[in-house]
């Protein structure tokens, strides 16, 4: 069936390496496919670490208001990230001269009010998470000052003409934190695009290289951020020495890969603590691999650390390793162990949240309770052959290609932005907004002289 070319922005704060990114990356990707005309706007864009797709020319990105600080003296995150996105509103509506028919927004709804009041798009919000619980509140200080962000979240977020979740999860958790939404949001399970997946691994490429080693590979993919919980994985291998030989231990090798950004300072800490862990309490042998370093890895290495790894390394792992350890607990949805199970890998995941709808317990992989002995035995299992690899992994990437396709996603994204058109455009005033945004201002200056 022929749409209409539409013309379509995303609106992203920050288009880096994450599960966020990699999702509406290949949303940008499946809508340009059915002949829409797309575009991102994002406060910041480095293409030494970002995907492919944003930096090669398939999809066009403008980066507005990256002089804006990302943090005051280390606080005010989410006031400064709001500032950002509302910088980056106006540019678009000021700046340009296109008038966008659909803005995708994910992550940050704070602009949504000044698009419904200034512009004729109709906006579609993606909620991966509600950001009201991705923040910590140990102050009675830091609590009242989140109660006026808290609300704007939901104000904004219930102003979107459709909303759409990640996972049935996130879907009751977004009903639980927004009760005052009564909009149901559809679940649009994030998908992979096979094409970037299916290509072969060159390995003579350098960066590839450094990764081969006569060991096989257990592989970890997350991000170096201690809520993605990766010393599970590190201390489930490092258990494997009370379980299987120590020749059997030897044929093998941990590779902890995930994105990595320098200043961030919680990816640097905790890519230090996961090292000294792995050496001081294991005794295991470790090498890191930095962005753009080609430096060979000693042949006894146990631990490889890869840090953002580029689209050919992910190629080489997906393809070469034997088995897939995904280990955030409660994690939103994780498009990582969809990518695992379409390179045939078994996928061991934490028995809650996404994981639950995405993998088949004993067939696609194993959902373990978050506990590295549990883990550590999981892992035996495959090592000692209990578990058919090759069979597990050919149900794994069936079971992709029937439900996470880019093309289901794409199908299901235009039957939602088809709807969203058909209806009548619905305005609001601006005036509640810079009244809300002037109380939000005041909060956050007493919070700072407190």
């Amino acid at each position: 069936m022929a749409h209409k070319q539409l013309k379509i922005a995303f609106i992203h704060p920050d288009l880096g390496i994450g599960g966020a990114e990699r999702l509406v990356v290949d949303a940008a990707v499946g809508l340009q496919m059915k002949g829409h005309d797309v575009i991102f706007y994002t406060s910041h864009h480095d293409p030494k670490h970002c995907f492919e797709e944003t930096r090669d020319g398939t999809l066009k990105v403008n980066v507005r208001g990256d002089w804006l600080p990302r943090t005051i003296f280390g606080r005010f995150y989410i006031i400064c990230a709001i500032f950002r996105q509302i910088v980056l509103a106006f540019s678009l509506i000021y700046q340009d001269d296109k008038e966008y028919d659909v803005l995708v927004i994910d992550q940050l709804s704070a602009c949504i009010p000044l698009f419904k009041s200034l512009s004729s798009a109709r906006i579609l919000f993606y909620c991966h998470h509600p950001d009201l619980l991705l923040t910590t509140r140990e102050s009675l200080i830091k609590k009242l000052y989140r109660i006026p962000v808290d609300k704007w979240e939901e104000w904004t977020t219930g102003m979107s003409d459709r909303i759409a979740v990640n996972s049935g999860y996130t879907g009751s958790v977004f009903k639980e934190s927004f009760r005052s939404i009564k909009q149901t949001p559809e679940i649009l399970y994030p998908p992979i695009n096979f094409t970037g997946y299916d290509r072969s691994v060159d390995l003579n490429d350098e960066s590839v290289k450094i990764l081969q080693c006569s060991q096989k590979m257990l592989i970890s993919i997350n991000r170096f951020e201690r809520k993605k919980n990766v010393e599970l994985a590190l201390r489930a291998f490092a258990s494997l020495k009370e379980m299987v030989s120590a020749e059997t231990l030897s044929k093998y090798r941990l590779v902890l890969a995930g994105g990595y950004d320098r200043r961030v300072q919680e990816n640097v800490e905790y890519l230090e603590e996961l090292d000294q862990l792995a050496q001081t309490e294991f005794g295991l042998k470790t090498f890191t691999i930095y962005p753009s370093s080609l430096d060979l890895p000693p042949s006894d290495t146990q631990v490889i650390f890869l840090c953002s790894f580029n689209d050919a390394q992910r190629t080489y792992l997906l393809t070469e390793a034997d088995l897939m350890l995904y280990t955030p607990s409660n994690e939103h949805f994780g498009i990582t162990p969809v990518e695992g199970m379409y390179g045939c890998l078994p996928v061991i995941a934490c028995n809650s949240g996404g994981p639950v709808e995405t993998i088949k317990h004993e067939e696609t992989g194993l959902l373990l309770p978050s506990d590295p002995e549990a883990w550590g035995c999981g892992i035996k299992d495959f090592v000692t052959g209990k578990y058919d690899k090759i069979k597990m992994g050919s149900q794994g990437r069936e079971h992709v290609r029937q439900k996470f396709s880019l093309e289901a996603f794409s199908n299901q994204s235009q039957e939602i932005i088809d709807d969203m058109m058909a209806q009548p455009l619905k305005k609001s005033s601006i005036v509640l907004y810079f009244l809300f945004a002037m109380v939000m201002f005041l909060i956050a200056v007493v919070y700072a002289c407190l």
